[in-house]
């Protein structure tokens, strides 16, 4: 069970966080969530795609893997991309709120906060949270930043994610991949983005979406499309090595 507490740099002076990677870290998901903030670094390498919420709102997440348990990009404890997804490098740290007062006026303002039960946290081996005298550590400052943008995105996200859905672009996929001559996968409840209905759209509803700043997210997504052949060529990597062991 989760033990969120707010981050200080008293009660939490020895806290350090685990680095490496692996299934007891909770590493072995086939897909995890994704912000319009991280598109840029996400398209190099994963692809991106939309699902509905528990609650029906779209979200946007990188694949993975082809089965719910399976994380291609891990290897020896190490994850085998240049960019780590923002959800997975906060490690197990998370975004609360506290209010504030502000010129007499109550203002809810973002906190970082700790779970101190999530299997990266450690008050023996890790990264160093805080310094010696109480400052900072580097790796907290790295974390900082990639919690501004895991806020920043989700903020982000959801006008952005509805104005695709009002123009028709988000469309179920059924996507049947050929990894080999034994293996075939199906990618079922998965959405992307339709690139002849963006191409059809009109001016003024083109410019809607430059203007908001959508555009350039779009292309983002379809052009992270041609990272499920580096998916499949893993993949085929792992069931060949399967099979000579």
């Amino acid at each position: 069970m989760a033990r969120h507490e707010l981050l200080n740099n008293v009660a939490h002076k020895d806290l350090r966080v685990i680095t490496r990677f692996g299934p007891e870290f909770g590493d072995d998901v086939g897909m995890v969530t994704a912000f319009p903030t991280e598109f840029a670094e996400l398209q190099r390498e994963y692809p991106i795609f939309f699902r509905r919420d528990r609650d029906g709102a779209w979200q946007a997440v990188a694949l993975l893997g082809f089965e719910a348990r399976e994380n291609l990009f891990l290897r020896d404890g190490h994850w085998n991309a240049t960019y780590l997804p923002g959800i997975v490098a906060k490690g197990p740290f998370l975004i609360g709120f506290q209010e504030r007062g502000l010129d007499g006026e109550p203002r809810r303002e973002p906190v970082i906060h700790v779970d101190l039960e999530h299997p990266r946290a450690s008050f023996h081996e890790g990264e160093a949270v805080f310094l010696p005298h109480g400052g900072h550590s580097p790796y907290l400052d790295h974390v900082s930043a990639v919690l501004r943008g895991v806020h920043d995105g989700i903020e982000a996200g959801a006008p952005m994610f509805a104005a695709f859905d009002a123009l028709g672009l988000i469309q179920p996929l059924g996507l049947e991949l050929q990894i080999d001559h034994q293996h075939q996968v199906s990618l079922t409840g998965l959405c992307g983005l339709d690139r002849e209905r963006l191409a059809a759209l009109d001016a003024e509803a083109l410019h809607g979406l430059h203007r908001a700043g959508y555009l350039e997210g779009a292309y983002l997504v379809l052009a992270s499309m041609q990272n499920l052949r580096r998916l499949m060529a893993e993949k085929q990597r792992r069931l060949r090595q399967a099979r000579a062991a």
